[in-house]
């Protein structure tokens, strides 16, 4: 076999893992979407629920949908290139917002179900962009 040949069925075996790897990494994007989801129902649940039962039942039932994120996000085979950086930052963004609108919403607008409502949107956001970009990149 040529030196041409050779690099030719080279580049063929790496475009075959290129294509193969990018087909499996996105299940990122579900994993966004599916969190972005989870928090239209966790923040109101957690900002208008009050008292020792509604703390309880969303404490435990968010512990088992991250739980379950966690575990669907550990048994994937690939993971995304720069996938630690890009998660941390939206989590991070997800984090800072979620703490606003807790302290905003158990402060200042006790109750309120616009309040809660734009809320759970704002903590959706970071999920939501995070995963529409990553829909566009694959």
């Amino acid at each position: 076999m040529s030196g041409q040949a050779e690099a030719a069925a080279a580049l063929k075996g790496i475009a075959r893992i290129e294509a193969t790897t990018r087909g499996r990494s996105g299940w990122y994007t579900g994993y966004l979407w599916l969190f972005a989801g989870w928090q239209l129902v966790l923040v109101p649940a957690v900002l208008l629920w009050h008292g020792p039962i509604g703390t309880v039942v969303s404490t435990s039932v968010n512990a088992l949908v991250v739980s379950g994120l966690s575990l669907f996000a550990t048994r994937q085979p690939v993971v995304p290139r720069g996938f630690a950086g890009r998660h941390l930052r939206v989590i991070g963004a997800w984090t800072a917002t979620y703490l606003l609108s807790l302290a905003v919403g158990l402060t200042v607008f006790l109750d309120s179900v616009p309040f809660a409502a734009g809320a759970a949107l704002a903590c959706a956001l970071p999920a939501a962009s995070a995963a529409w970009r990553e829909q566009r990149a694959v």
